[in-house]
């Protein structure tokens, strides 16, 4: 479990970020200055791109004030974090107890703040294509908002009774989030997506979509969300 207490020692230590998914929480980090120093997602929600949400939450807040980041990782994690954009600087050996030499890497990434001209807020979109392992279709609207690379939406509409998203907004305008819905059976579903824009001639904006659902079969598709 995820005990608050821990996360309380952390905002009176530095800055939190904190992912609820249904009112639970499921993935909390935790980073001071420069430095993340922790990330954790309930063993039951490993897998399904929290963790990597939140780190590239923790980014962006410390992309605001630095040009890099840095942690420490464990030689078996460390490989993971490389997947990240994360280089090792530095090995460090650390003495515990009895005896034990704890290991690990200190690794630096490099931050790019936004730099598109794209902003969401406010902006609205129906779906043009959706594979048919999808849900949402020509009936759904989204509406999406923006406050600076942090993005939310709310959808409803055809088999969608309530939905909502929230990720980041990239450099380059693309957009990574996660994503949850109850639909016309009362069935909740999620998944994670990666949204790549392009802007048409009249300014409006296309998304192409790669998704994948991190509930029930865990399959892909393609969108092709269009603003209106």
């Amino acid at each position: 479990m995820i005990r608050e207490d821990a996360i309380e020692k952390d905002i009176k230590n530095g800055y939190v970020s904190v992912l609820k998914i249904d009112g639970t929480i499921v993935a909390t980090g935790c980073f001071v200055d420069d430095h993340i120093t922790r990330v954790y997602v309930l063993p039951e929600h490993q897998k399904k791109g929290y963790g990597t949400f939140i780190m590239k939450n923790i980014e962006e807040q410390i992309g605001e004030k630095f040009d890099k980041t840095y942690l420490d990782a464990s030689l078996p994690v460390a490989a993971l974090y490389e997947k990240l954009g994360f280089v090792t600087v530095m090995h460090e050996r650390y003495p515990v107890e009895n005896g034990v030499i704890l290991a690990y890497e200190v690794m630096e990434k490099e931050l790019h703040k936004i730099s598109t001209d794209i902003n969401y807020d406010g902006r609205k979109f129906i779906p043009k294509m959706n594979s048919e392992n999808g849900e949402v279709g020509e009936q759904t609207n989204f509406t999406y908002h923006q406050n600076g690379n942090l993005l939310w939406t709310e959808y409803s509409g055809g088999d969608i009774l309530k939905g909502s998203l929230i990720g980041s907004v990239l450099c380059n305008g693309e957009l990574d989030f996660v994503y949850h819905h109850m639909n016309q059976n009362m069935q909740i579903k999620t998944g994670k997506c990666h949204s790549v824009p392009t802007v048409q001639e009249n300014e409006k904006i296309e998304l192409s979509e790669q998704w994948q659902w991190i509930s029930g079969d865990y399959s892909k598709g393609e969108s092709l969300l269009v603003e209106v």
